[in-house]
């Protein structure tokens, strides 16, 4: 089965792509010869999950589905949520975003925070949706050069390290993407 992954960012498709079975062909916006900028003018992440596959959808007839994904801290009001990629700027910028981030959180004590990634599947007519939601803490501190956005400040819960310092493997086992991807797959299993 081919399914079309709405997303340009790389990253986030080697890390679907090392969750999928053998029998799922992973194709990216890229792979399609889409290489518009898909607008997500949802105030929700759920909606802007469903705007990235109706794009597809429409414009190239294909079945597919899209994640979003925000990190929620709420003694920020769940700041950046809906706008983590373009908390900082519109130049998406991971630094800048983690920066911005650990000065909004300076002299604040409690850190808790959660991933959330919607995925939102456009399989024929119907629209499924599947969540994960990864807790932890933002560290006051970048740690770790792997994984990628806000992985180097956010600690999930029962682990010492950060995102960043771990391997792909243990963060698709424990996190947000992962857990969304996992539904995925077991609904698209018994289809």
């Amino acid at each position: 089965m081919k399914l079309v992954f709405a997303t340009h960012n790389e990253n986030k498709v080697k890390e679907v792509k090392s969750l999928l079975p053998p029998n799922l062909e992973l194709l990216s916006l890229n792979d399609i010869g889409c290489f518009d900028e898909i607008p997500e003018t949802s105030p929700t992440i759920e909606g802007n999950a469903q705007l990235k596959v109706a794009y597809v959808k429409a414009n190239f007839g294909l079945d597919c589905f899209a994640d979003d994904t925000g990190l929620e801290v709420p003694v920020l009001n769940n700041e950046p949520g809906v706008h983590s990629a373009r908390y900082a700027g519109p130049q998406k910028n991971s630094l800048d975003n983690m920066n911005k981030l650990l000065t909004n959180l300076k002299n604040v004590t409690n850190r808790d925070a959660h991933f959330k990634t919607v995925i939102a599947l456009a399989i024929s007519s119907e629209i499924k949706f599947f969540t994960g939601i990864c807790k932890g803490i933002i560290t006051f501190e970048k740690k770790g050069i792997l994984g990628f956005g806000y992985d180097p400040i956010f600690q999930p819960d029962e682990f010492d390290q950060t995102f960043a310092e771990i391997t792909l493997q243990q963060k698709n086992k424990i996190g947000h993407r992962g857990k969304a991807v996992r539904l995925l797959i077991d609904y698209l299993s018994k289809a």
